[in-house]
């Protein structure tokens, strides 16, 4: 799910522990001269199990390997976000612990099943969690996220409709230090991001970036961007299959069938009539009391305990910031979880998918049901479906673009 999702989306190019990007080729001094006759051997992963002096570890490449320790094996502890063995410390065998992140280089070992490790360079996990927690903070006080209204490769500045930001667009500026990452087609996972260019960004792409802001906020120096593709779907169910974890959706944009894939990591949630009337009235430019109003009509209940139901489920007015726009994160990460059997033919949903392929379907990042309201009050159902931004959805942003645990 995609609010537990910081293991998913959101949201970039952090040095996280996935990532391992900190641990880079090892200098000459980890060049034995077995390495250097062209037998080295290296992997780079999590350390999963230690039994006497061998090590478990599961790579980032998806494979388990056995690492053999020796006594004369090099063993240095480095913190995330340092680039080079300056400042390494010492450490032992004894002092490596499961879920450290560990770069081993060494040789294959005589039958080939494992690798005789000359050194270790390791990460130790409570480092990586205190750093990405610092990452996560720093995101959560210094980006913003949107859709790609154009982008300038002469002048590398990219304009964006910042969803978190109100109305007015923002310049994003890149330079040649930015970190850009792009999310794979058909992947909700912040972890299968890819190094990415600023040709890749597209108009209409969903976009997050981390740095300075001008004293005016029209302008973001970008240290870090992370991008995508996504759908933003506005339709009805046509019908549901749960064994395959299918939905079928009629686009009311494009008056044409779909079907996407619900994985264990789509977030599918349901909007109750109070908040949903709340949502309607904001598009529609009326105050949140009047959608309020429209849900006692609908619902019979009395004014004063609709009232206090939708501020406690969606964070105050109905998901609002004081004096700000309206924060669709704080609405979506109140409201109740529901299954693929609770949707039924007709039902109205809104949906933020991968871009799929010809090869792979869609994969819903967010669905949300309950949403008849909000379609109705909007003239335009697509631009209604793009309140769902992936950056605003249950960690999707911030967090995902924090990194996430291996």
């Amino acid at each position: 799910m995609i609010s537990g999702q910081t293991k998913t989306l959101i949201l970039a190019g952090i040095l996280a522990a996935s990532s391992l990007i900190l641990l880079a080729e090892p200098g000459p001094p980890f060049q034995d001269s077995q390495a250097a006759a062209g037998s080295a051997a290296k992997a780079v992963g999590t350390v999963k199990t230690i039994a006497g002096n061998t090590v478990s570890l599961a790579t980032d490449a998806g494979s388990t390997v056995s690492i053999l320790m020796q006594g004369s094996t090099r063993i240095l502890r480095i913190a995330p976000g340092q680039k080079d063995l300056k400042n390494a410390a010492p450490m032992t065998l004894q002092d490596l612990q499961v879920g450290d992140r560990v770069l081993i280089r060494g040789r294959p070992s005589d039958d080939g099943k494992s690798i005789v490790a000359t050194s270790a360079i390791v990460m130790k996990e409570e480092d990586v969690a205190a750093k990405q927690q610092r990452e996560r903070e720093d995101w959560t006080r210094r980006s913003v996220g949107g859709l790609v209204g154009a982008v300038d490769a002469a002048s590398d500045t990219i304009t964006l409709s910042a969803a978190n930001s109100g109305s007015k667009p923002i310049t994003i500026h890149v330079s040649k230090d930015t970190v850009v990452r792009r999310y794979a087609p058909n992947s909700v996972k912040f972890d299968d991001a890819v190094a990415g260019t600023l040709d890749q960004i597209k108009p209409g792409d969903q976009l997050r970036a981390r740095g300075t802001r001008s004293p005016d906020g029209s302008e973001l120096a970008a240290e870090e961007i992370v991008s995508g593709t996504f759908r933003n779907i506005a339709g009805t169910v046509v019908s549901v299959d749960a064994a395959q974890y299918t939905l079928n959706v009629m686009d009311l944009a494009t008056k044409k069938p779909l079907t996407l894939k619900i994985s264990s990591d789509s977030q599918v949630r349901q909007l109750p009539p109070t908040v949903a009337q709340r949502i309607a009235a904001r598009l529609k430019g009326q105050t949140p009391e009047a959608g309020q109003r429209a849900a006692n009509a609908g619902t019979g209940a009395a004014p004063a305990e609709s009232a206090r139901a939708a501020e406690g489920q969606s964070g105050g007015a109905g998901g609002t910031r004081a004096n700000g726009p309206l924060d669709f994160q704080q609405v979506l990460n109140r409201m109740p979880v529901v299954t693929l059997t609770d949707l039924h033919k007709g039902d109205a949903v809104m949906i933020v998918s991968t871009g799929g392929s010809a090869n792979a379907q869609p994969i819903a990042i967010t669905l949300l049901t309950g949403v008849e309201p909000i379609l109705t009050a909007s003239p335009n159902r697509g631009q209604a479906a793009m309140l769902l931004s992936p950056w605003n959805l249950g960690g999707g942003g911030a967090e995902a673009a924090a990194g996430s645990t291996p």
